[in-house]
């Protein structure tokens, strides 16, 4: 298949890798009669549907065109956190000096061991989405093109699955840009860019949303000069103005140049020494040549040739397929689940929606996706985490909101590791303290942000919260000195009303 050359370089452990996720021998078995399931796409939604299913005693099939795992195991999430991890190293030997450690003969990052630890740790991973763990669960596994030839039926390498129920979990690709030039310089994108073996001396990186931020600083700290270029006013625009400030901030002082607002990418070329970018930015023309072009301008979900209009399935090349609440499709017997379908696109979205959609099919549960509590992350340094909503977003629901804020720089764990730049912010009912949303910038805020997640499942407000005991000294300490200060506040109004009754003389 054309897109295993992206999967790059030949060496032993992407080897490794698609052996476990494509084996090059798989030979797929005869269809069964009628399936409980059939799941079009295997990545992280359809491998936790099929396994669903197969724990409820479905008899299932799975369908996977490229590589089991999807774009979390192959192009995505794992290797992205692991060249994150190792950026991260770097920058810690770059302050060591700060925090008293000397660093003899000085350091710099090693990028080809960097990519190949990645290619290891990724292989290692892999097998837990091997082929044959699957097989193994009973799961019929069908690697090929697949797609609906019926209302209840799917055609894959010739062979015909009919099905009682189907999830489409197909996820989606990288978004390429229609500029002029582009595709003739051999950009890259998440399908890509973890085939690298060579640092790039310059990259551009084109999208200043969560994966253009992680990877411009992530190259930045591993010695490429890193341009980012985002159209809007400023960086992960759709995050809270503070935490965008603050990211902003961190990676302008770490050396990435960044370009927002107005500016037009007109056209690119190259050169015999460069792939020059040029732009217009307030009237004025400017040429930028760079080693690399990295392309992180969102995603498209993969709809095309899927056979989607035989199957009855309602579906839009830029927001896929339709979906109601409880992820059912315009067509009764068939479900969606993840990227395909979803307008937040993670990895744990998916993973719970697919469970919603396998129980809604099979077990005609009526369980809503919409009433999900989902919190994400952005992967920087700091990590910028969130759940719920905006402060700004209460207004207009009609909702009197309070916010309270802690910077971390009141957080002596933060203090001490000299990594008190973020804070937490949590916005609440005015009156009950009910957590409505919560925006933490800080390191590893993704691990923070699941208490709060819990406050909001589960309808616990500030009052709760502060009677929970954090472990001196944590980060976490953030979110109880804002739990006491809403909790001392009640008391203190309390201790008001029975001064004023004692005053009285009524008691």
């Amino acid at each position: 298949m054309e897109k295993f050359d992206e999967i790059l370089p030949h060496d032993r452990f992407n080897d490794e890798l698609l052996r476990n996720v494509h084996p090059p021998d798989w030979v797929n078995p005869e269809p069964a009669k009628l399936y409980n399931l059939v799941v079009l796409g295997g990545g992280t939604a359809g491998l936790i549907a099929a396994t669903e299913a197969a724990a409820l005693g479905a008899k299932v099939a799975l369908v996977e065109r490229y590589l089991i795992g999807g774009d979390c195991l192959n192009l995505g999430c794992i290797p992205s956190k692991t060249i994150i991890s190792s950026s991260r190293v770097s920058e810690e030997v770059k302050e060591a000096a700060g925090h008293g450690v000397k660093v003899l003969c000085g350091a710099e990052a090693d990028f080809g061991a960097v990519m190949e630890r990645m290619r290891r740790l990724r292989a290692k991973i892999s097998r837990h989405d091997s082929v044959s763990r699957f097989r193994d669960m009973g799961i019929d596994v069908f690697l090929g093109e697949g797609s609906f030839t019926g209302p209840d039926s799917v055609k894959v390498s010739g062979k015909a699955l009919r099905f009682k129920k189907a999830v489409i979990a197909t996820g989606a690709r990288p978004f390429h840009p229609p500029v002029e030039g582009l595709a003739d310089v051999k950009y890259l994108t998440s399908d890509t860019v973890f085939s690298l073996s060579k640092r790039p001396s310059r990259m551009a990186v084109l999208g200043g949303g969560s994966s253009g931020c992680e990877l411009a600083q992530a190259f930045q700290r591993l010695g490429t000069q890193v341009t980012l270029f985002h159209n809007k006013a400023r960086l992960m625009d759709r995050e809270d103005p503070e935490a965008s400030s603050i990211l902003q901030e961190v990676l302008s002082r770490e050396g990435v140049r960044i370009v927002l607002g107005d500016w037009i990418l007109k056209r690119v070329e190259v050169t015999d020494t460069a792939k020059v970018l040029h732009i217009e930015r307030g009237g004025k023309n400017d040429n930028i040549p760079v080693d690399a072009i990295f392309v992180a301008a969102g995603r498209s979900p993969n709809v095309e040739s899927l056979g989607l209009d035989d199957a009855g399935v309602a579906y839009n090349s830029r927001s896929g397929v339709h979906v109601d609440n409880f992820l059912r499709t315009s067509n009764r017997r068939i479900y969606a689940a993840g990227d395909v379908c979803l307008k937040l696109r993670f990895n744990h979205t998916a993973e719970a929606a697919a469970k919603i959609a396998v129980h809604n099919a099979l077990l005609m549960n009526r369980k809503r996706f919409d009433l999900l509590t989902i919190p994400w992350c952005t992967f920087t340094d700091p990590e910028v985490a969130h759940v719920g909503i905006y402060g700004h977003e209460a207004p207009p629901r009609g909702i009197d909101v309070e916010t309270l804020t802690e910077p971390l720089e009141n957080v002596d764990r933060a203090v001490l590791e000299g990594e008190d730049e973020g804070f937490v912010k949590v916005h609440i009912r005015k009156e009950s303290g009910k957590v409505l949303g919560a925006t933490i910038v800080s390191k590893r805020a993704g691990e923070m942000i699941g208490e709060l997640t819990l406050a909001m499942t589960a309808g616990i407000g500030l009052l709760q919260l502060s009677h929970l005991i954090h472990p001196y000294p944590t980060r976490s300490e953030a979110l109880g000195h804002i739990a006491d200060r809403f909790s001392h506040r009640l008391k203190q109004s309390k201790k008001e009303t029975v001064a004023k009754t004692l005053a009285s003389g009524r008691r």
